[in-house]
């Protein structure tokens, strides 16, 4: 059971991480799917995206849940049926669920890549980032402000929200384990604790409002 990681935030908090390495039937072994499951998992195309939906239910597990707890919202939200929140992700071989009886919290995993190079004006003010040493720094910071995002993102998770003009993640230094961020959407302001993991070549942020 490749469980990767535990990340113990508080006592009401903390987040599971899996590397993705079974074959499909072995992560199949031992998980019951309700019939809206089984067929959610029939309708993925692609191998790896199953392997990875199996192994969330797994995750869930761990958390002391089952799929049939889970639900989503017209936004794509997830819930749990007990009011507990929680926060999904995945990339490549690794996926990560946070889960949370106080705080609202979001989770993002994303694999290093050259290819942020290209979209970082997309989602952040690229002058920022103009003191970073080299390429490869540029690429690890850039992914850490990527994952803070969509963690935000999964907070808040309201349609028009935009990266780029909405969710503000304040600076920090490579190395750093966290910082600060702030949304400003439809004239409200909200605040939020980030904190950063990595780990082979994959960068890892959890997001909490700071309720």
């Amino acid at each position: 059971m490749p469980l990767h990681k535990t990340i113990t935030v508080s006592e009401h908090i903390k987040s599971f991480i899996w590397k993705v390495t079974e074959k499909e039937n072995e992560l199949a072994n031992g998980i019951e799917l309700s019939q809206r499951c089984q067929d959610r998992l029939k309708d993925m195309k692609s191998e790896m995206h199953r392997r990875a939906f199996l192994s969330i239910r797994h995750l869930l597990g761990l958390a002391g849940y089952e799929g049939k707890h889970l639900f989503y919202n017209e936004f794509g939200k997830p819930f749990l049926m007990d009011g507990t929140h929680i926060s999904i992700s995945h990339s490549h071989n690794f996926t990560g669920i946070i889960v949370s009886t106080s705080n609202k919290v979001g989770i993002d995993i994303e694999k290093q890549r050259e290819k942020i190079l290209r979209i970082a004006h997309k989602f952040t003010p690229l002058h920022e980032y103009r003191t970073v040493a080299n390429a490869e720094a540029l690429i690890l910071k850039l992914t850490q402000v990527w994952c803070a995002k969509e963690a935000l993102y999964k907070i808040y998770a309201q349609p028009g929200l935009s990266f780029l003009n909405h969710i503000m993640v304040n600076d920090f230094k490579l190395g750093d384990l966290g910082t600060t961020a702030e949304i400003h959407y439809q004239g409200r302001k909200s605040s939020y604790q980030i904190t950063f993991d990595e780990f082979e070549g994959f960068s890892y942020a959890y997001a909490m409002d700071g309720n």
